[in-house]
Parts: C-alpha cells; structure tokens; sequence
C-alpha cells in the first residue's frame, strides 16, 4: 500500500510539473500533455531499464495513466488568476514529485532484493528522471545539474530506505515530508552544492 501511495503522490506531482513548465513555455495542450507523461514516467522508466526490469512492466500502469492524464487536464482548465505564481506551483509540485518518487524507487529496488548500492541508483532515477526529461524537452538546464541541493535529497531517500533506517509506513511518511522541506528550504536559502566555473571564477563557490 505504500508503494502505490507514493507512486500515485508522485505521479500527480510530476504531471503537474511538466504540465507547467509546458505552460511556462507556451506549448499547446499536446505539448502539455507530452511533457507532464514525459516527466511522471520517464524516471521510472530509466530505472527500470537500468536495475534490468522488463520495459513491458512501464505499460502496465492504466490506473496512473489516467491519474496522470485528469491532473494536467484539471491544472491545464485552472484559472489563470489562480495560477499567477507559477514558478511557486513548479517548485512545489517538483519538490513533492521528487519526494514521492526517490522513496519509490527505493522501495521498488527493496521489492526485488537489490543491494544498497542499486537502492540508491534507483531512488536517484526514479526521483530525478523524470524532472531531467521534463527539463531536456522544454530545453532548460536540468535541475539537478544546475539547482539548489536537489539529487542528494534523493541519495538520502534510498539510503534511509536501503539501510532499513526506514522501515514501517509511518516512517516512510515521515521520510516524505522531511525531504520535500529540506527540497524547499533549500530553494528559500539557495542552498548549493560547491561549484567551480571556467568561465568566471568569481562565480566559483569552494564551500
């Protein structure tokens, strides 16, 4: 049950996501359509051709497809004065979507027997995936190469998962909220891992 949880959270979360990042960028409702399917399922599906998981298993999700399908409608049909900030709700939803699906991945490499090293690989794919996708097609920088702290929220997930510091669902839950704060603090105080630019060593940070 908390598997599936986190995949419906999560694939709410990136279907709104890349529903408005299409909408920031003024696609049409096929491109909206495209880049929220494109960033709620192309995590998962990196994950699974690398930890060796039948593709065929990727189509076999009619219940989330159609989830995924009535939130971009929903966010797609929203008023537009509701959504003036739009870069809030895109932070917001990525933060959720990337909780949701980094503890997902974990679980999911848990369910198959896999090491701690492959947990960790898959809630890294699996949370980030699909924001890289969404990023590549709206032609940004991806945000996990360029943002605030972002994959290593994922890195926690899968080790809190992989370790089994985190276990029952309640902790799984508690482990939810926690990395979408910090995912969202980290956006607030512009947290940043250390950067070194060849272009411009004054923007270099060593710390």
């Amino acid at each position: 049950m908390t598997w599936e949880l986190f995949s419906i959270i999560g694939t709410i979360a990136f279907a709104v996501s890349g529903a408005i990042v299409a909408m920031e960028e003024e696609y049409d409702i096929f491109g909206v359509y495209i880049l929220g399917m494109a960033t709620a399922f192309g995590g998962g599906a990196l994950r699974n051709l690398l930890i060796g998981y039948p593709v065929e298993a990727f189509w076999k999700q009619d219940v989330l497809f159609q989830i995924a399908l009535l939130s971009m409608t929903i966010i797609f049909l929203f008023p537009h004065k509701l959504m003036k900030h739009w870069k809030r709700w895109e932070n917001i939803t990525d933060a959720i979507g990337l909780s949701a699906f980094s503890i997902q991945g974990a679980l999911y490499a848990q369910k198959l027997n896999l090491p701690l090293s492959a947990t960790i690989v898959a809630a890294v794919l699996t949370g980030t995936g699909g924001g890289v996708i969404r990023d590549v097609l709206a032609k940004r920088k991806p945000l996990v190469l360029r943002a605030e702290v972002y994959a290593f929220w994922t890195i926690l997930a899968g080790f809190a998962v992989g370790t089994n510091l985190v276990a029952a669902p309640i902790h799984m839950y508690l482990l939810f909220i926690v990395i979408v704060v910090c995912r969202m603090l980290s956006i607030y105080y512009n947290w940043h891992l250390p950067i070194k630019s060849l272009t411009n060593s004054s923007k270099s940070i060593d710390s």
